[in-house]
Protein backbone atom coordinates (compact mmCIF):
# COMPACT_ATOMS: atom_id res chain seq x y z
CA UNK A 1 0.00 0.00 0.00
CA UNK A 2 1.23 3.30 -1.14
CA UNK A 3 1.96 5.91 1.81
CA UNK A 4 3.08 9.33 2.87
CA UNK A 5 3.37 10.73 6.18
CA UNK A 6 4.26 14.06 5.84
CA UNK A 7 6.00 16.12 9.03
CA UNK A 8 8.02 19.49 10.12
CA UNK A 9 5.18 21.79 9.45
CA UNK A 10 4.35 24.49 11.91
CA UNK A 11 3.75 28.53 12.41
CA UNK A 12 6.52 30.77 11.39
CA UNK A 13 6.72 34.48 11.23
CA UNK A 14 7.65 35.84 7.48
CA UNK A 15 10.91 35.83 6.30
CA UNK A 16 11.40 32.58 8.25
CA UNK A 17 12.08 29.22 7.10
CA UNK A 18 11.07 25.56 7.93
CA UNK A 19 12.40 21.97 6.23
CA UNK A 20 9.66 20.26 5.67
CA UNK A 21 9.95 15.85 5.15
CA UNK A 22 7.91 12.83 3.45
CA UNK A 23 8.53 9.61 4.51
CA UNK A 24 7.17 7.33 1.79
CA UNK A 25 6.63 3.85 1.47
CA UNK A 26 4.77 1.11 -0.75
CA UNK A 27 6.61 1.32 -3.51
CA UNK A 28 10.40 1.66 -5.37
CA UNK A 29 11.02 5.00 -3.79
CA UNK A 30 14.08 5.36 -5.65
CA UNK A 31 12.79 4.26 -8.89
CA UNK A 32 10.26 7.28 -8.49
CA UNK A 33 9.95 10.62 -9.56
CA UNK A 34 8.61 13.01 -6.33
CA UNK A 35 6.74 15.89 -6.18
CA UNK A 36 5.15 18.47 -3.76
CA UNK A 37 1.87 19.97 -3.55
CA UNK A 38 0.06 22.63 -1.26
CA UNK A 39 -3.69 23.38 -0.69
CA UNK A 40 -4.21 26.74 0.87
CA UNK A 41 -7.91 27.32 2.58
CA UNK A 42 -10.65 27.63 0.24
CA UNK A 43 -8.46 27.25 -2.96
CA UNK A 44 -7.29 24.10 -4.81
CA UNK A 45 -4.52 21.80 -4.57
CA UNK A 46 -1.22 23.66 -6.32
CA UNK A 47 2.14 22.16 -7.67
CA UNK A 48 4.70 23.35 -5.62
CA UNK A 49 8.09 21.46 -6.31
CA UNK A 50 9.22 18.12 -8.00
CA UNK A 51 12.28 15.98 -8.54
CA UNK A 52 13.15 13.46 -10.83
CA UNK A 53 16.68 13.68 -13.31
CA UNK A 54 16.77 17.46 -12.00
CA UNK A 55 14.52 19.43 -10.08
CA UNK A 56 11.46 22.05 -11.33
CA UNK A 57 9.58 24.32 -9.27
CA UNK A 58 6.58 26.74 -9.28
CA UNK A 59 7.30 30.33 -10.13
CA UNK A 60 6.24 31.50 -7.02
CA UNK A 61 8.49 29.28 -4.78
CA UNK A 62 11.30 29.14 -7.32
CA UNK A 63 14.65 30.58 -5.23
CA UNK A 64 13.11 30.08 -2.10
CA UNK A 65 12.23 26.29 -1.47
CA UNK A 66 14.75 23.66 -2.33
CA UNK A 67 13.35 19.83 -2.70
CA UNK A 68 15.85 17.11 -2.15
CA UNK A 69 15.40 13.51 -1.22
CA UNK A 70 17.20 10.72 0.59
CA UNK A 71 17.05 7.42 -1.45
CA UNK A 72 18.22 5.29 1.67
CA UNK A 73 15.55 6.70 4.06
CA UNK A 74 12.69 6.67 1.56
CA UNK A 75 12.34 10.62 2.19
CA UNK A 76 11.68 13.86 0.30
CA UNK A 77 12.23 17.20 1.93
CA UNK A 78 11.25 20.79 0.89
CA UNK A 79 13.82 23.33 2.52
CA UNK A 80 11.51 26.36 2.43
CA UNK A 81 13.12 29.94 3.35
CA UNK A 82 12.02 33.76 3.00
CA UNK A 83 8.54 32.14 3.58
CA UNK A 84 5.64 34.71 2.77
CA UNK A 85 1.73 34.60 4.47
CA UNK A 86 0.39 33.30 0.96
CA UNK A 87 2.57 30.00 1.68
CA UNK A 88 0.60 29.47 3.96
CA UNK A 89 -1.45 25.87 3.32
CA UNK A 90 -1.82 22.19 4.15
CA UNK A 91 1.77 20.86 2.32
CA UNK A 92 1.81 16.95 0.62
CA UNK A 93 3.80 15.10 -1.29
CA UNK A 94 3.53 12.41 -3.73
CA UNK A 95 4.74 10.48 -6.57
CA UNK A 96 4.92 11.90 -9.67
CA UNK A 97 2.78 12.02 -11.63
CA UNK A 98 0.55 12.28 -7.93
CA UNK A 99 -1.33 8.77 -7.17
CA UNK A 100 -4.54 10.37 -6.44
CA UNK A 101 -5.82 7.68 -4.40
CA UNK A 102 -2.77 7.85 -1.88
CA UNK A 103 -2.58 11.42 -0.36
CA UNK A 104 -0.98 11.71 2.94
CA UNK A 105 -2.83 14.27 5.89
CA UNK A 106 -0.30 16.51 4.89
CA UNK A 107 1.47 18.81 7.20
CA UNK A 108 0.31 22.66 8.12
CA UNK A 109 2.43 25.77 6.97
CA UNK A 110 1.38 29.00 8.70
CA UNK A 111 3.24 32.17 8.06
CA UNK A 112 2.06 35.04 9.77
CA UNK A 113 3.56 37.65 12.10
Amino acid sequence: QVRFVESGGGSVQPGGSLRLSCAASGFAFSKAGMSWYRQALGKEREFVARIWFGTGYADSVKGRFTISRDNDKSTVYLQMDSLKPEDTAVYYCNTLPARNDAWGRGTQVTVSS
